[in-house]
């Protein structure tokens, strides 16, 4: 999956657009993210009332969401494609949400037959009148939805999964908890949401705000990276997939899209250098799809690009 370009059926964006503003715009004009409603966990022993087993949980995801894409990262990495079966959503978003459709790297529905991924949190909560998005975690045995709220579910994936996954890797070791959950927190606050904040503003108060301290931290973290292979030293972990899905989308989406345009990633010398290490790992290369990227922001959010044209750009040497 790779190259940029994209072109796609008109839909109806006009539903999609006015919920974004009214739906998640504070009256100072910042960015308010969505509630997310369903986060039951897997445990390995099963106290928590999904246990972690093959070929029992699902995990529908879009290509071009980043919160999706940490959790197919996480499952490539600890190699359990064969455990949990996942697809993926068309990267087109219209006014009734995601939907299954055949294409480019997205299927109709495999295990529910489901045309719209709302389906699947009404039949977990009938009359759901929420924020419908991606990852969702869906069992197969209840025939409802785990969780929905992307932070837990890379976790579960590492932790929970030990007895048929790759564990010479671990992305939340014990010892490092502390210092990964508080850059999570940084990273989270400022850039992975931090680039919406900014793009979707209301007020220019509010976006300038967001930019700012966006880039701080991308300062912050291009000193800590300089001499540094991760942002904890040579151990691969969680924080580092957090990041990384927002920088391999920054220069193609962020920078025009959002603008967040500062600077570039490829300003950066040591984030740069960063980014495209990562992406010579066959688990972020591999699921990193630019048509599905560029499609889904560009010709989804009408009141940031009324034309819905795709950039054919940026270049870049990955």
């Amino acid at each position: 999956m790779s190259t940029p370009s994209a072109v796609a059926t008109p839909v109806d964006f006009d539903t999609y657009g006015d919920y974004v503003v009214k739906a998640s715009t504070a009256p100072t004009g910042a960015f308010n993210r969505p509630v997310y409603r369903f986060r039951d966990r897997i445990t390995a022993d099963g106290s928590s009332g999904y246990k972690a087993e093959p070929g029992r949980y699902h995990l529908y995801v879009s290509y071009a969401c980043p919160w999706a894409h940490r959790a197919i990262i996480v499952r490539s990495l600890k190699k359990l494609e064969n455990v949990v079966t996942l697809s993926a959503v068309d990267p087109l978003r219209d006014g009734r949400g995601w939907a299954f459709r055949e294409g480019d790297g997205h299927t109709p529905d495999p295990v529910n037959g489901f045309r719209l991924l709302r389906e699947a949190y009404e039949a977990t909560e009938p009359g759901y009148d929420g924020h419908v998005s991606v990852p969702v975690l869906w069992d197969r045995e209840t025939g409802r939805i785990v969780s929905n709220n992307f932070p837990d579910i890379t976790i579960d994936l590492n932790t929970e999964f030990n007895q048929w996954s790759d564990t010479s890797l671990d992305l939340y070791p014990e010892p490092l908890r502390p210092e990964i959950d508080t850059l999570n927190d940084l990273i989270y606050r400022t850039i992975n949401n931090g680039v919406y904040r900014a793009g979707f503003a209301a007020t220019q108060s509010a976006y300038e705000e967001a930019v700012t301290t966006l880039f701080a931290t991308l300062d912050t973290l291009e000193t800590r990276l300089a001499d540094s292979q991760y942002l904890l030293g040579d151990h691969l972990t969680e924080s580092d997939i957090r990041l990384w899905v927002t920088l391999v989308r920054f220069d193609t989406v962020y920078h025009t899209h959002f603008k967040t345009n500062l600077h570039r990633l490829t300003d950066y010398k040591s984030l740069w250098a960063y980014t495209r290490h990562l992406y010579e790992i066959p688990a972020f290369r591999e699921t990193t799809d630019f048509t599905h990227i560029k499609t889904h922001y560009y010709r989804t959010h009408p009141q940031l690009n009324p034309s819905r044209i795709v950039p054919l750009g940026p270049i870049l040497t990955w």
